[in-house]
C-alpha cells in the first residue's frame, strides 16, 4: 500500500507540473489525434467515445460490455491532464471485468484448462458448497450471467512531453494514470481496487503525409480479496496516414500482460479513423480483432470531441 501512494503521489505531480500555456495534443493519441493550437485558443475539450466488446475472454462463459465514458480534458503548453468519468453495462459473471476501461479475463471460468484452480488463476479462495470456482467478484458460477449497469471507475490521466519533435527526433511524452475504484464489483463493473500506471509515448511524422508510433508502460493492479491478480506491462506499435489534412486512418498491434498466471496474454489490432471536422469538432471510430484467447473477439467504438 506504501508503494502504490508513492506511485499515486509521483503520477499527480507530474500531471500538476503541466504547466499552463497553449494546447497541444500528441499525434500518438490515436482514436483523438489533435494538432497544436495557438495560444490561448480552445485549452479545454469534453469528449464521448462509447464502444461495445464482447468475447469469452479466455473464459468458458461470453461476457459482453458497453463502456460509455464522458472526458474532460485540459491542455498545457507542454502536456494535458484528462478526468475520464465511464457509464458501464456489463452481461458477465465476473470472471472477465474491466479495468482501466479495458475489457479484460481476472479470473479462469472453470478449475480445468490454461490457469484454473492454479494460485493467480482466482480459483482459490472462492469455493462455495454448491458450485465449482464460483466468481470472487460477483459470486457467480461459470455459465451463469448477471447484467447490470452503473458508474464504472473514474480514471484521472496525464501527459507531459519531454522531448519536442523536430528534425529526425521524434515526440516523446511520459505518461500517468490512477484508477479510481467506484465502480460496483460485485456487479461485474470493476475490481473494487485502485490501480495506477505510467508509461511513455513515442511519435513521429515521416514526410507529410505517414506517422509511426510506439507506446508502453506498467500497472499496479489492485488486488481483491481471493484473487492473486499480477501487476500488467502493456505496450501498442502502430502506424497511420494522412488520406487528408485533417483525416488520418491507422491501425495499431497492442499486447497486455495478462493478470492471472497461465493465461493467454491480451493481443488485438486495432483499425482507427480520426477526422476534425473544425477547430471544434472531432469525430473517431474504429474496431478491433482479438488475436489470442484472452481478448474479446471484436470491439466497436465510435466517438466525437468538442474543444473550447
Amino acid at each position: 500500500m506504501r508503494n502504490q501512494w508513492l506511485v499515486l503521489c509521483l503520477v499527480i505531480g507530474f500531471m500538476v507540473a503541466s504547466g499552463a500555456g497553449s494546447a497541444m495534443a500528441s499525434p500518438a493519441d490515436k482514436t483523438d489525434s489533435g494538432a497544436a493550437l495557438p495560444s490561448s485558443e480552445r485549452n479545454w475539450q469534453i469528449g464521448f467515445n462509447p464502444s461495445y466488446s464482447s468475447g469469452n475472454y479466455g473464459t468458458n462463459t461470453t461476457s459482453s460490455f458497453f463502456y460509455a465514458p464522458v472526458s474532460i480534458r485540459r491542455f498545457f503548453r507542454d502536456g494535458d491532464v484528462t478526468l475520464v468519468i465511464p457509464f458501464v453495462t456489463a452481461t458477465t459473471d465476473g470472471r472477465s471485468t474491466l479495468v482501466g476501461g479495458n475489457q479484460t479475463p481476472v479470473q479462469s471460468g472453470s478449475n480445468s484448462g490454461p490457469g484454473g484452480g492454479g494460485s493467480g488463476s482466482g480459483g482459490s479462495g472462492c469455493d462455495s458448497p454448491d458450485e465449482d470456482n464460483p466468481s470472487c467478484l460477483t459470486g457467480l458460477a461459470p455459465g451463469q450471467k448477471l447484467t447490470s449497469s452503473g458508474l464504472g471507475d473514474i480514471i484521472l490521466r496525464g501527459r507531459y512531453y519531454i522531448v519536442e519533435e523536430k528534425g529526425w527526433t521524434p515526440l516523446v511524452a511520459i505518461t500517468g494514470r490512477v484508477k479510481l475504484p467506484t465502480a460496483d464489483e460485485k456487479r461485474g463493473l470493476g475490481t473494487g481496487k485502485m490501480d495506477e500506471g505510467v508509461g511513455a509515448e513515442v511519435s513521429k511524422l515521416l514526410g507529410d503525409n505517414w506517422i509511426v508510433f510506439l507506446d508502453g508502460g506498467f500497472n499496479i493492479i489492485g488486488r481483491p480479496e481471493g484473487l492473486n491478480l499480477r501487476n500488467q506491462w502493456w505496450y501498442d506499435v502502430g502506424g497511420g496516414y494522412y488520406f487528408a489534412k485533417n483525416l488520418l486512418g491507422s491501425v495499431y498491434f497492442e499486447e497486455y500482460r495478462s493478470l492471472f498466471s497461465g493465461a493467454q496474454n491480451i493481443r488485438d489490432v486495432f483499425f482507427g479513423m480520426s477526422y476534425r471536422a473544425s477547430s471544434e469538432w472531432r469525430f473517431n471510430g474504429g474496431v478491433a480483432v482479438g488475436l489470442s484467447n484472452g481478448a474479446p473477439d471484436q470491439v466497436f467504438t465510435v466517438g466525437t470531441s468538442y474543444r473550447f
